[in-house]
């Protein structure tokens, strides 16, 4: 950060100072080039105007230095045409343009007007996306220079050069002081916990061994409802060893052949009417007791072999699947494919993150306000943006014993996994209704000696140190209790770059090369 620091200010030190003499090409006379510099700055919501000039004389030509900034990012117009244009009555008079800058945001106009008299005066930029127009208002054409009057001398505050090129450069943005309606309230600590039912234990139901032609999924991954997570060969019930189970199989196929032989004999009886019909009813039902009773023993000999191996492919319809009872994100696996398990051990811990309950912590001293709570946002270090809250889920009513505090949880809708299960946040807890109040963006506040200072924009290149007193901060927006006006325009980037600027006794304190 000191490297960075000193860096900046190297740049700003660095940057080319503006000569203050003027093209020989466009050269006045010497009562000419003394005459007053004018300088307007003008703002619609695309542009920013910051214009020089020497004042209008008729027939004399003046330099009008225009610069355009983009207030979509604050960088110079590159691509553009500049147009002067004079006006009496609402009628256009004169215009006087330029095709392009002569450095980048910088354009050169020349203006040569005429008549004498006073115009209004409108400067019009035309870029390929962009086309804006300031009003400047009223301007005066005098006849002759010895009809200037002398520059008015007004007190103001002490003004901070930045010039346009070091804005442009660097980081640097404005935003107009508003009034906005905002909510006093206190920050407490707090953390974030699973909702009500949004936790479980997957426990397998039967014992067994775990396959390993599944894979299971790791912590961290993001599993749906249903979605399959293990599968469990179950343990070989007795007996256990291969040659019974194969003798099972065959005393299963001896007494099924003789069974279809019985059923065989039967119907040919039947035929001649020598036995009754239940008899062969009977010869069947035992013939599909033993294909049965077959199948169940090739079905275990096949469970065995899956047991034995821990290959899915040998365990046949025997597996059984271990599937996600809710839809959420693993926070624990204790499975290790291949490993046996018994009936009711946890495999896995899913957590669901759609939606998540965050508890404040709210001091023993505060706890009376609660009474006046109407609202809430959460504070996370290293994201600007505050997270709205949902509906208040439950207040505590027994203290912490040893944190002193009483918890208030919050539901928190979380679809983008912003909040994490165990994080530690800040809560801002809304205690008032809403007031309005002049308000800027927090990052407009620079610390300034331990006192916290505003850097406001008098004009282009002009600015100054505002001391000012906070009031309420909500969402990344503070109100200025003391110190500012709405309407008033505010540095939001690079505030610090201007306080580092006005400590150097080494940047110019006006003039460009155009």
């Amino acid at each position: 950060m000191k490297a960075k620091t000193i860096l900046l200010l190297g740049i700003l030190i660095l940057l080319p100072a503006c000569r203050k003499e003027q093209p020989a090409a466009h050269a006045q006379d010497t009562k000419s080039e003394e005459l007053a510099t004018l300088s307007v700055t003008n703002w619609t919501d695309k542009t920013e105007l910051f214009m020089e000039y020497q004042p209008l004389v008729a027939g004399a030509k003046r330099r009008f230095a225009v610069h355009f900034t983009d207030l979509s990012d604050f960088k110079p117009l590159t691509k553009a045409t500049v147009t002067i244009a004079l006006k009496r009555a609402g009628t256009l008079v004169e215009s006087f343009s330029t095709p392009g800058p002569s450095r980048p945001g910088i354009f050169a106009v020349d203006v040569q007007p005429k008549q004498p008299g006073k115009y209004s005066m409108s400067v019009s930029v035309n870029a390929r996306s962009l086309h804006d127009t300031h009003e400047i208002g009223e301007v005066v054409v005098y006849s002759s220079e010895k009809e200037i009057p002398p520059p008015a001398q007004e007190l103001a505050e002490e003004q901070i050069a930045f010039l346009k090129e070091q804005q442009w450069s660097l980081e640097f943005a404005t935003e107009l002081a508003r009034k906005r309606s905002m909510r006093e309230g206190i920050v407490v600590p707090g953390d974030v916990r699973p909702r009500s039912g949004g936790e479980v234990d997957v426990a397998p139901p039967i014992a067994g061994r775990l396959s390993m032609s599944v894979q299971l999924p790791v912590i961290g991954t993001a599993v749906a409802q249903g979605q399959e997570l293990a599968s469990i060969i179950p343990l070989t019930p007795a007996p256990g060893d291969r040659p019974s189970l194969e003798l099972a199989i065959s005393e299963a196929r001896t007494a099924l052949d003789l069974a279809r032989r019985d059923l065989a004999r039967a119907e040919r009886l039947l035929a001649v009417g020598a036995i009754p019909a239940k008899r062969v009813d009977e010869a069947r039902a035992a013939e599909s007791t033993l294909v049965a009773r077959l199948a169940s023993a090739e079905r275990r000999l096949q469970q065995f072999e899956a047991s034995r191996l821990s290959d899915r492919t040998s365990g046949g319809d025997s597996l059984f699947t271990v599937r996600a009872p809710i839809a959420g994100v693993v926070a624990e696996v204790s499975a290790t494919p291949g490993s046996n398990v018994n009936q009711g051990d946890r495999l896995f811990r899913i957590v669901a993150v759609d939606r998540v309950y965050v508890a404040a912590n709210v001091p023993e001293a505060e706890i009376p306000r609660l009474a006046h709570l109407n609202g809430a946002e959460i504070e996370i270090l290293g994201i600007p943006e505050r997270l709205s809250v949902g509906r208040v889920v439950a207040k505590a009513s027994v203290i912490d014993p040893k944190a002193r505090t009483l918890s208030v949880v919050f539901e928190v809708a979380n679809p983008a996994r912003t909040l994490a299960i165990g994080q530690a946040v800040f809560v801002r807890l809304f205690l008032t209704g809403r007031v309005d109040a002049v308000t800027v963006p927090e990052s407009a506040v620079v610390d300034d000696g331990g006192r916290p200072v505003l850097f406001v924009q008098k004009g282009g290149e002009a600015f100054v140190r505002r001391p000012v007193k906070l009031g309420i901060q909500e969402g990344g927006i503070v109100q200025i209790a003391e110190g500012l006006r709405p309407g008033e325009r505010v540095v939001t980037k690079g505030a610090y770059l201007i306080r580092l600027a006005a400590l150097s006794s080494q940047i110019p304190a006006h003039g460009h090369v155009h």
